[in-house]
């Protein structure tokens, strides 16, 4: 293991030095080959006839192939040590780079390549209270420098390992077993590599392909060995020509296969090294992104195509073409071959063993697949995403079931690691590109069936089989939902209508919606509001968030009880269907927090904008609480007798729709921060109060909301307000009955176009 002080100090140019000298030495091999064949192997065979004479030439012939060989292994090893050269160059400046980052955090970095902070500094500040906050956060600081260079150091030492492995394979060096075994066979081992190739990494996929094979053949890796293939897919996941060697060499099928077996070595075999095989096999993962990788394709200003668009799709099919893409072909056709093919994996079924009585089962090849996906980084291209995705819809709309399996695999029993619905699985890998999302689910995509239309509405998301056995008889062929049904589907369906990763970190700054995610968000609203109380529930989030994300049009089709006004951003939503997915929405007491909460900052973007009239702000917010406050009471009066959850939340759960909350501007933020702690209030109060009847205004139940929210127009509006051409707008002259009015026109209008009386 290369220390830190060995990376830091380390001359990197006799490498280059070395390589030049064996290329230096391969020219002069291929002197001495033309000067053997033109003056000793012609002269020796000239004028000269019979068995010897063969015999004489077959050896000159082996003595010139030689020099042959000779050039080829020195070619190939200089061009190793400038590919050493390079990567060294790369890594060691990362190195430096890190540690340059420290120095600028105000820390050092002392020999072993830990981060050192002078505590002395923080001398002043002992008497302060948060003094030993101030000396963890030191602490922890100096951990995660020292961490981040640690691993720095660590892909350097990651490379000489495989630079290590390169120049021995290149050279022919060989171990004693192969040496004993050459000298057994009368074969020395004193000739020069003719097979000798000037890649790294093709040495290294052909090391890792050997480990394969022992996983493969039944047998578990050990110690070194086990650690030398973690640094394999470490080292070299990212890198194109590893990525294709290893997985051209294995084929989709054993693909499949190995990464079934190291699932059952990590969950069921060799537990102990569970850790060890889940990494390798998410570097397997990661090579399988790296080697489909589909190029990032540009119009003609040099300005990025997205995936889905008219000009992506057609420099895609040009690109298919080409000789870079014929392993995205021949391997995708070979994924698409044995999607449906059945593969053991014990790890699938060791609970299944009891269940079945011992008749176990077998897994089709896209769950292995989409499940092996599921353990990498999720760097893949759109395309291969879409390619995946599309490939096992056909194969469930040719057989209907064929995912079926027993058992549950969900969250709940600690089984979600394996993809039984492979479909959903890759939605939800999908659902981390927010551009690959858009791409796959825009109505408008060119060429494409409807895939939104097929998966909120058409397909079978049965994919559980409730089969029993009792002796040799299977009992009950129902089949159910997964616990965690669609939760891939909502994760991509979210991506996809509001630009934005929901696994990812808050954006910073605006995230405009693009045309794709405008087309997907009013597509999934006309499907769904459409399916009524058979909505799935498992989408209820997820449809809150995008409403939430959308807050300005969703803000204005519950505010204007014309119908009339029209959003100056964003599209046109129809109010019946927003009236019908807020009452779905309100089905479930988190959704509801959510989207509530999202409108409370709508409400106070809409009263900080200047450009409309004061008393129309405060008129649209008053509707939009009695719209919403409706909704949740149309939405309960089926479900639970007294209107009211089963038990009261507070502001600090609903942090859900904090990354899909627009950026609106600081003082309107800081309003809804207000709103929403009257309105959690008022939740309270409801739960204290148990509510039996929707007849109460809703003024009376979201008192201490609308009084908040009187309160921030007013503090935006008070000269307007106190101006006596606008009377009834002031604290102590009706501004509180004036949104008490609108809060109760607006439940009525809800009512009205739900057709409650």
């Amino acid at each position: 293991m290369l220390s830190y002080q060995d990376v830091v100090t380390i001359k990197l140019g006799v490498l280059t030095t070395a390589a030049t000298d064996w290329e230096d030495m391969a020219s002069g091999f291929e002197d001495l080959e033309t000067l053997y064949a033109a003056k000793v192997e012609s002269a020796a065979t000239e004028d000269t006839a019979g068995i010897t004479a063969a015999v004489r030439a077959a050896q000159l012939a082996a003595t010139r192939q030689q020099f042959k060989d000779a050039q080829t292994e020195a070619g190939a090893i200089a061009s190793i040590l400038r590919d050493a050269h390079q990567e060294f160059s790369k890594l060691i400046g990362h190195v430096n780079d890190v540690v340059e980052q420290v120095k600028a955090d105000h820390m050092s970095v002392n020999s072993q390549g830990e981060a050192v902070y002078d505590f002395r500094k923080l001398t002043p500040m002992r008497h302060d209270e948060d003094y030993p906050k101030y000396v963890s956060q030191a602490k922890n600081a100096e951990a995660a420098w020292t961490k981040k260079i640690k691993d720095a150091v660590q892909k350097v030492d990651d490379a000489d390992q495989g630079v290590k492995l390169a120049l021995h394979e290149a050279a022919g060096i060989k171990s004693w077993i192969q040496r004993a075994f050459d000298e057994a066979m009368g074969q020395g081992d004193h000739t020069f590599n003719g097979s000798a190739v000037g890649d790294i990494e093709v040495y290294e996929a052909r090391e890792a392909k050997q480990y394969a094979n022992q996983i493969l053949n039944g047998d578990k890796l050990q110690g070194d060995d086990l650690k030398e293939w973690q640094r394999l897919m470490r080292d070299n996941s990212h890198d194109k020509v590893f990525s294709q060697t290893l997985l051209n060499s294995l084929g989709a099928d054993k693909t499949l296969k190995l990464a079934n077996k190291i699932d059952d070595l990590a969950y069921f075999d060799d537990t102990k090294d569970k850790n060890a095989y889940l990494q390798i096999n998410g570097g397997i993962a990661d090579s399988l992104a790296t080697a489909t990788r589909v190029p990032d394709f540009k119009d003609a200003n040099g300005k990025h195509l997205p995936f889905g668009s008219k000009g992506y799709n057609e420099a895609f099919d040009n690109w298919l073409t080409t000789d870079d893409a014929q392993f995205y072909i021949k391997f995708g056709n070979d994924l698409r071959e044995h999607g449906t093919e059945k593969y053991d994996l014990k790890a699938a079924g060791e609970k299944i063993q009891m269940m079945t009585k011992g008749h176990g089962q077998q897994v089709r090849g896209y769950q292995s697949l989409v499940t092996l996906m599921q353990q990498g980084h999720g760097d893949y291209s759109p395309q291969f995403l879409s390619d995946v995705t599309d490939g096992a819809i056909a194969a469930e709309k040719d057989h209907p079931n064929v995912w079926d399996l027993y058992g549950n695999f969900d969250s709940k029993n600690g089984d979600d690691w394996f993809a039984n619905d492979p479909v959903d699985g890759a939605l939800g890998i999908m659902g981390r590109d927010p551009e690959a999302a858009a791409g796959y689910l825009d109505p408008h995509a060119g060429g494409t069936d409807d895939r939104l239309h097929y998966l909120l509405k058409d397909r079978d998301w049965k994919v559980v089989n409730t089969t029993d056995w009792q002796g040799n008889r299977e009992i009950d062929t129902s089949d159910v939902q997964d616990t965690d049904d669609r939760r891939g589907l909502g994760g991509a369906l979210t991506a996809a209508a509001t630009g934005i990763d929901p696994h990812g970190p808050r954006p910073v700054g605006p995230t405009p919606h693009t045309d794709a995610n405008n087309r997907v968000f009013v597509h999934a609203l006309d499907i769904l509001s459409k399916q009524g109380d058979d909505m799935p529930p498992s989408l209820r989030d997820d449809m809150a968030k995008i409403m939430t994300n959308h807050g300005h049009e969703t803000y204005v089709a519950m505010s204007d009880p014309s119908g009339r006004r029209h959003p100056d951003v964003g599209p046109t939503l129809d109010q019946k269907q927003v009236m019908e997915m807020t009452k779905q929405i309100s089905r479930s007491q988190h959704s509801y927090g959510l989207l509530h909460e999202g409108m409370n900052y709508a409400i106070m973007d809409d009263i900080h904008d200047r450009s409309r009239r004061p008393e129309d702000t405060l008129s649209s917010a008053g509707y939009a609480v009695g719209f919403m406050e409706d909704a949740r009471y149309a939405a309960l009066k089926g479900d639970q007798h007294d209107y009211t959850w089963d038990k009261a939340w507070s502001y600090h759960a609903l942090g859900g729709a904090l990354n899909f909350i627009p950026v609106y501007g600081d003082a309107a933020q800081r309003g809804a921060d207000v709103l929403t702690t009257a309105w959690i209030m008022d939740e309270q109060q409801h739960q204290a109060d148990k509510l039996t009847s929707d007849s109460q205004h809703t003024y009376d139940l979201r008192r201490n909301q609308l009084n908040s929210i009187a309160d921030q127009w007013y503090s935006v509006n008070s000269d307007w307000a106190s101006s006596q051409s606008h009377p009834g707008y002031s604290p102590n002259d009706g501004v509180y009955k004036q949104i008490e009015g609108w809060a109760n026109d607006g439940g009525a209008q809800f009512r009205g176009m739900a057709g409650i009386h």
